[in-house]
């Protein structure tokens, strides 16, 4: 990593190019962050969208911050082996990278957005063809936005014989088009028709694993179903976003774009979050729908805190965050009672996990630990994927898996990606799943997916 003072992106550019040895290498990653005036990240969002680039957007409102990209610089990708090549990769192209920085702000310098498949290993369909099971893009432009302040992070390649001023014309113009924002109007869209994707064959699969549960081949199986949704139109991204914003303010709310196909969400679910050698970990298992008045949805609140199946799934995670975590961190603090996590539509049982990582350990091996969760796939890990792998009716894609940013000052966050959509054109795919233990009805399980599936139906206009 080479950093640089102070400089006009000009005079950045062309050191860069003046660096390069031709013997060695031939290109160059060249990352700018400058802090700009207030920014609105939706209108950055839909002015990426007027000049046919990808996008992506990453917000946890509670904190007041933002991230969204636009275009791409580099490409980090992966289908075996994923976690270890996807950091080594990484890692390279930090080490070549010249970078000018003098914020230091997480999220600012050059960032990476993207995630990975629930399980590479399970056969891909089409549904999710243009996802990888590992992805990661820096992409051209970031809009990073953190308690009211802004920066804008450039990330362009430079080549031997690229000429330094017209480079920074191309790139400086893009940037203010950006930031102008659109003027374009979002567009209304309606669903006209709905779909479960095999509902019954999906309760058959609850029933077969409770035998399985019960006959001591695994504590906890999660199953997952898929419900879609057809639209009068090309839904809008940025209408789509708007009311996530608008409706799940205790959310990371996330859009990952990959040409026509957009996966998005609102997840409450963080993994891991990893401010230099600060670890944050979250349980968030055992669900509940809020109540229509005060009384009723403490009532819903006392009764998942009490709840035995509840609660064994929640310990479940728990205790899995505290083996993931114990080799790879100390001072582990974890409380010994959960407590209640209200969002708009449901709330969950809620324990944080604090520690600090040790030296030699990144969060790609903090994620590889994690991946999947009791709560996303069961208990044991082995035995449970190999059954959701034989009977659920389902490619999870990026579904159930870790998706977030990390970038080059050792900052990142990633979360759980529930509670979401992949967007195709004129369709939707919706997925919801719940936690399969001994005593599981498969009604019951049925219900409680029907109102996982509520957060996403309501912004999507059902």
């Amino acid at each position: 990593m080479i950093g640089i003072k102070d400089k006009t992106t000009k005079e950045l550019l062309q050191h860069a190019i003046q660096s390069l040895d031709p013997n060695k290498n031939n290109s160059r990653l060249v990352s700018i962050t400058k802090e700009i005036t207030d920014t609105n990240p939706l209108q950055f969002f839909e002015a990426a969208k007027d000049t046919g680039k990808n996008r992506v957007f990453w917000a946890s409102t509670e904190d007041e911050f933002f991230l969204v990209g636009a275009g791409s610089a580099v490409e980090i990708t992966a289908e075996d082996n994923r976690f270890e090549l996807m950091e080594k990769q990484w890692d390279r192209m930090l080490k070549e990278a010249v970078i000018h920085n003098p914020y230091k702000v997480p999220g600012t310098g050059v960032l990476a957005l993207g995630g990975m498949a629930f399980d590479p290993v399970k056969k891909r369909t089409g549904l999710w063809e243009s996802f990888r099971p590992g992805h990661f893009t820096i992409p051209e432009y970031i809009l990073t936005k953190q308690q009211g302040k802004c920066y804008l992070t450039i990330n362009v390649y430079v080549q031997e014989g690229d000429h330094p001023v017209q480079l920074s014309r191309q790139v400086q113009e893009m940037g203010g088009t950006l930031l102008a924002g659109s003027k374009r109007p979002t567009q209304d869209f309606y669903v006209t028709a709905r779909e479960e994707i095999g509902p019954e064959e999906w309760k058959e699969a609850v029933r077969r694993a409770t035998e399985e549960i019960q006959q001591g081949k695994a504590e906890k199986i999660v199953l997952a179903r898929e419900l879609r949704l057809k639209f009068d139109r090309k839904a809008d991204i940025g209408k789509i976003m708007k009311r996530l914003m608008d409706t799940q303010s205790n959310s990371y709310i996330f859009s990952f774009e990959k040409g026509d196909d957009c996966f998005v969400g609102a997840t409450p679910e963080r993994l891991v979050r990893l401010e230099e050698n600060r670890l944050l970990s979250t349980c968030l298992a055992g669900t509940a729908p809020r109540g229509r008045t005060s009384e009723e949805d403490e009532r819903f609140g006392r009764e998942l805190l009490n709840d035995e199946k509840n609660r064994q799934e929640h310990d479940f995670v728990v205790s899995m965050i505290r083996n993931a975590l114990a080799y790879r961190c100390t001072d582990i603090s974890i409380p010994e009672e959960p407590v209640l996590y209200p969002l708009k539509n449901l709330q969950h049982l809620y324990t944080p996990v604090v520690a600090r990582l040790k030296e030699g350990y990144s969060i790609f091996d903090i994620i590889e630990q994690l991946h999947p969760t009791p709560a996303l796939g069961g208990t044991p890990r082995k035995k449970s994927l190999d059954f959701i792998r034989k009977h659920e009716y389902l490619d999870r894609g990026w579904y159930g898996a870790p998706i977030g940013w990390l970038d080059s000052n050792n900052n990142g966050e990633f979360a759980v990606a529930i509670r979401s959509s992949l967007i195709r054109g004129k369709e939707a795919s919706l997925f919801a799943g719940c936690g399969v233990v001994a005593d599981s009805d498969p009604k019951e399980e049925y219900q409680e997916t029907n109102i996982k599936f509520l957060p996403m139906l309501t912004v999507l206009g059902e």
